[in-house]
């Protein structure tokens, strides 16, 4: 392993460039680069402060990995798949630790952010503010960039003389710039001249496959990627483990891909991690999160040869909760762990799956009981165990593992009143509530909202007396108070946005609204319970409607030994 030093224009000048000695590239078993524009931000004004910025890790060969280039011109919507470059035997260097630094001094120097370049005010540099930030870096689009902001491009990789730069900085300004200031500026010159062109502060280490092909096999890469990647918080467990899954399988990036982007179309968040715990479960590996089960022989060519099957009944699950039952977002679904009982059932046993009866109870059940909480890897396989004695879905041996793995099926009343504004339940619950409703607008914006009927801001302005002073000082409804179950209703972005209900008290929001309107909310009729004064008394009143509407639910949760 070799040390090498380079200034960061001249590395800069190294990614995606195959004149410069095959060039910088990424390996496809890197994740998405993440960084935030503060964070870009930071990295400069480090660099500015001479702080060392950490040693790279780069991997000189010939194989022919999968790669792809570094993104000049980054934008949120952008796809990897873009960016792959086409396998071939020539000289090329892949970064395995660095991505983010890299990445991110390629944005600023060669490219934009979001459509905004990155430009730095030449007139900072005074002690560091409270966010301790010394050297001020921003993204701008081209309209803002006023005095006494200047493109780092073009300080950097232009040859700019200093009178150029601070006669441009004049015109900017309207006016002569003073003796201090011009006296900061051409310092701050000096300085990234220095910095970014002189002195060779970017040190990157050096395992060279091509000087020594039988030194680093792509088995002991992987595992270096690995090692240098998990000291802290670069990579999730999913990161790790895909990183194996892919530098055997040269299209495993591109095949989870698609189908996240086909399986998060209608407002789900499925990811990686759930998708390779799904593999190992149905691959008959158990449902703990393992990177050492990516090691095993056969698990990854088994997940290879089987991922049209897999990703087929990972969809086909999905097609079944969104079309059969009442789940029909992200937010109603609590935890995806309670569907991978059924795609191993939808994977194993196909026919008995197209069969199969109260797949919509189950996930009813044991979404609002939180039967998948916690850690529920012994529960997973306890039901898999279950499914491959029974060869079929049946929901009453399903329940029955579930509760000797002391797991809960029952809605106690008290557990029903629990789901109140910001908890995870309560969309399931209006999913059962305001049925017909469409939880999935194409438009994110015009997603439904959970409001308060009496306002927070109103209540909080409720006093009652203080013990202590016999002043009314005290806050009459707390927190738990004001968001209870009976205090929320579903409404349309365009009902609570501007100009909607907002902070609009009950009495004046139901005022004239019809009688279907009130039925739909679980809304006491009686027009005195609107008023504030008689929060409580509402609250009664709205708890006996919704406890008759869900009167079937609450008896079948009870019911401990039933369905």
């Amino acid at each position: 392993m070799k040390n090498q030093k380079q200034t960061i224009r001249k590395i800069v000048g190294f990614l995606n460039n195959e004149e410069e000695d095959g060039g910088f590239w990424l390996p496809n078993i890197q994740r998405p680069f993440v960084w935030s524009e503060e964070q870009i931000c930071r990295l400069f004004d480090s660099i500015l402060r001479e702080y060392p910025i950490s040693t790279l890790l780069v991997w000189k060969t010939k194989s022919g990995i999968r790669r792809r280039k570094f993104i000049d011109n980054w934008k949120d919507s952008l796809r990897l798949s873009d960016f792959y470059v086409p396998e071939d035997d020539k000289r090329k260097s892949l970064v395995l630790d660095g991505q983010q630094r890299l990445q991110s001094l390629f944005i600023g120097l060669r490219g934009s952010y979001n459509g905004k370049e990155l430009y730095f005010d030449l007139l900072s540099g005074e002690v560091a503010s409270p966010d301790d930030i010394k050297y001020k870096f921003r993204f701008l689009s081209p309209g803002q960039a006023n005095f006494p902001w200047a493109k780092l491009k073009d300080l950097v990789f232009t040859e700019k003389k200093k009178r150029e730069v601070t006669d441009a900085l004049k015109v900017a300004a309207g006016r002569e710039l003073t003796d201090e200031e011009l006296n900061k500026v051409e310092d701050h010159l000096d300085l990234i001249d220095r910095t970014f062109k002189m002195e060779e502060i970017l040190t990157y280490q050096e395992l060279d496959s091509i000087d020594n092909p039988s030194l680093y096999t792509e088995e002991d890469v992987v595992e270096i990627f690995i090692r240098a990647n998990s000291g802290g918080t670069k990579l999730g467990k999913s990161d790790l483990l895909f990183s194996l899954l892919s530098a055997s399988w040269d299209v495993a990036d591109e095949e989870m891909e698609d189908l996240l982007d086909n399986l998060n179309a209608h407002g789900f968040g499925f990811d990686r991690d759930f998708v390779l715990k799904t593999c190992l479960v149905l691959l008959g590996q158990g449902a703990r999160y393992e990177v050492q089960k990516f090691r095993k022989d056969g698990v990854r060519e088994s997940i290879e040869q089987n991922w049209d099957k897999i990703a087929d009944a990972i969809r086909d699950v999905l097609d079944f909760v969104r079309g059969k039952t009442f789940i029909q977002c992200d937010k109603a679904l609590p935890s995806y762990l309670v569907l991978i009982p059924l795609i191993y059932c939808r994977y194993h046993f196909l026919q008995e799956w197209k069969a199969a009866k109260d797949v919509d109870t189950y996930l009813l059940r044991c979404s609002l009981a939180g039967a998948f909480s916690g850690q529920p890897d012994n529960l997973l396989d306890a039901l898999i165990k279950k499914l491959d004695e029974l060869k079929t879905f049946d929901i009453q041996e399903v329940f029955n593992v579930i509760r000797t793995q002391g797991r809960s099926l029952e809605l106690t009343e008290d557990r029903f009143w629990q789901m109140g504004y910001g908890s995870e339940t309560i969309h399931l619950l209006f999913n059962l509530w305001y049925r017909g409703v469409n939880h999935t607008p194409a438009y994110s914006n015009n997603l439904l909202q959970v409001d308060h009927i009496f306002p927070q801001s109103a209540l909080k302005k409720v006093k009652t007396e203080n013990p202590r002073t016999g002043r009314k000082d005290l806050m009459k409804y707390r927190e738990t108070e004001r968001n209870q179950l009976a205090n929320c209703m579903l409404l349309s972005r365009e009902e609570n946005g501007a100009g909607g209900k907002s902070d609009i008290l009950p009495e004046e929001w139901f005022a004239g609204k019809p009688k279907e309107y009130l039925w739909k909310h679980l809304i006491p009729d009686d027009p005195n319970l609107w008023k504030i004064e008689r929060f409580e008394d509402f609250i009664e009143a709205r708890k006996q409607l919704i406890r008759a509407n869900f009167e079937y639910l609450l008896l079948t949760q009870m019911a401990v030994n039933g369905m």
